[in-house]
């Protein structure tokens, strides 16, 4: 049976990881098939496996769950977890940037954008859910659509204009689409075969 797992959250998110009358904390408990102890003063969780827990990849689930809540994402944002194929992703942007207070408060601004426009193409485009807290930028998707978001991201924090990343995210989302296009008739990747067994390949044309 998997451990318990311990980590530490901000203290000013404690409240929405636990919820109204506790109904987040049930809610990841019972998703998760975990037990979740909140220290309110200290801002720890432990996370410990129920004994009916039929996922083995509960705790895991649990541990990220809260993550995410303690990264800024709304607690239902954050369930989207629970699916094998949906993961979380936390930018840590003195990596990027330095320490500097006030970069990381321009560079935040960059990524919002004014109105939190910048924000919200990103998410649109990419199909992710994108939560700026802290010194960090966290995102909740499918891992093709995090890649384009993190590209995103990165390129805004070395520079670039946004009217580039926007075109960059729109090429990245066309790709998506042909992608995906190609997977549901069943086309192998930039590979068009016709009846007459004459391969073409899309760059020809």
């Amino acid at each position: 049976m998997p451990e318990t797992d311990y980590l530490k959250i901000p203290q000013n998110r404690v409240g929405a990881l636990i919820g109204s009358n506790g109904n987040v904390k049930k809610s990841i408990e019972k998703a998760t098939g975990t037990i979740l102890d909140i220290d309110s003063e200290e801002g720890t969780v432990y996370i410990s496996p129920r004994e009916d827990m039929e996922d083995p990849l509960g705790v895991w689930n649990a541990n990220h769950i809260v993550k995410a809540v303690a990264r800024g994402f709304n607690p239902e944002v954050a369930l989207k977890l629970v699916s094998d194929d949906i993961y979380l992703e936390i930018m840590k942007l003195p990596l990027y940037i330095g320490k500097s207070k006030k970069a990381l408060a321009r560079y935040k601004g960059r990524i919002i954008g004014k109105d939190g426009k910048t924000r919200e193409i990103i998410m649109e485009m990419a199909e992710v859910d994108m939560a700026v807290y802290g010194k960090t930028v966290s995102l909740i998707g499918e891992m093709d659509n995090i890649m384009i978001a993190k590209e995103a991201v990165e390129m805004i924090l070395n520079g670039s204009r946004h009217k580039s990343v926007y075109g960059f995210l729109e090429h990245k989302k066309e790709e998506l689409k042909r992608k995906e296009f190609n997977e549901l008739v069943g086309i192998e990747e930039d590979k068009i075969e016709f009846k007459d067994g004459i391969d073409f390949d899309e760059k020809d044309f």
